[in-house]
């Protein structure tokens, strides 16, 4: 408690703040960078991704939600709330293998906190989910006006997946650099993932013996839960929500720990 107090400890965390915003904050414009739109696109790429998803699959293959009205707009909402939470992780996951890799310069600096690199992957696909849940915002006001109250939900609900991402890219940056086939696999992995997770369906129209399998998808609950107070304005069930946390914890637990034991001999790998 007394470490918490001292002041040097305050400024320490102070600075590792300000660096972890700033990091976050160049990657973000590093995307755009020479782009004539610029930040626009974080606007601009959420809503024609939108508009592509929604007429290929409630258009063209006529999907409809269960449970739902069947319109195409709702359709859309659903869909597209679950690509939120998905490209989050994609992302982030995505990232992770080169994460180490393409920081050798920062990673040779003694002085530098690498541990915060995944942090700042996962800072900049925050701040992009953000962008694209405002795009929802605005959809969902026009279509159907104020969303639900419970909507206000959606930062716990996601609390979950944010840590498990967390854990997961740990393992990744630090696996990654003695093991460079890695970054080949998880592209594929993730794309999987993209149709093995309830974002095109409901876990519903699967048949009983699938369920089962889809909800050890640990995106499976988050999707559902988002859309639960997004858009059908339910609670979520907090037994799952605790469990889910719990196991998120560890996975966070574990992928720190193992980048704290392998970082030692990342200067010399790279």
């Amino acid at each position: 408690m007394n470490n918490l107090m001292d002041p040097g400890f305050k400024n320490k965390l102070i600075s590792l703040s300000n660096l972890l915003s700033s990091l976050v904050s160049r990657d973000i414009k590093a995307r755009y960078k020479g782009s004539v739109l610029g930040l626009a696109w974080t606007i601009l790429n959420p809503m024609m991704m939108l508009v592509v998803y929604t007429f290929v699959f409630s258009v063209v293959f006529k999907a409809r939600w269960p449970g739902g009205t069947g319109s195409q707009t709702e359709f859309a909402l659903l869909l597209f709330s679950g690509l939120i939470i998905f490209n989050v992780f994609s992302e982030c996951v995505n990232r992770a293998p080169t994460t180490i890799i393409s920081n050798p310069n920062l990673v040779k600096k003694v002085v530098f906190p690498i541990e915060i690199l995944p942090i700042v992957a996962l800072g900049a696909s925050l701040f992009q989910a953000c962008m694209s849940f405002v795009v929802w915002i605005v959809f969902y006001f026009i279509l159907y006006g104020l969303p639900n109250i419970s909507i206000l939900l959606i930062p716990i609900v996601i609390l979950p997946m944010i840590l498990f991402t967390l854990g997961v890219s740990y393992i990744l940056a630090s696996l990654s650099v003695y093991i460079r086939d890695i970054t080949q696999i998880i592209g594929v992995i993730t794309t999987l993932l993209l149709f093995l997770s309830p974002i095109f369906y409901s876990v519903e129209m699967l048949p009983e013996r699938f369920q089962s399998i889809m909800r050890l998808n640990p995106l499976t609950t988050t999707i559902e839960q988002a859309r639960d107070v997004m858009i059908w304005g339910n609670v979520f069930d907090i037994k799952i929500y605790l469990y889910q946390l719990v196991v998120s914890l560890l996975m966070l637990i574990i992928g720190f720990s193992l980048f704290n034991v392998t970082k030692k001999g990342f200067a010399d790998v790279l």
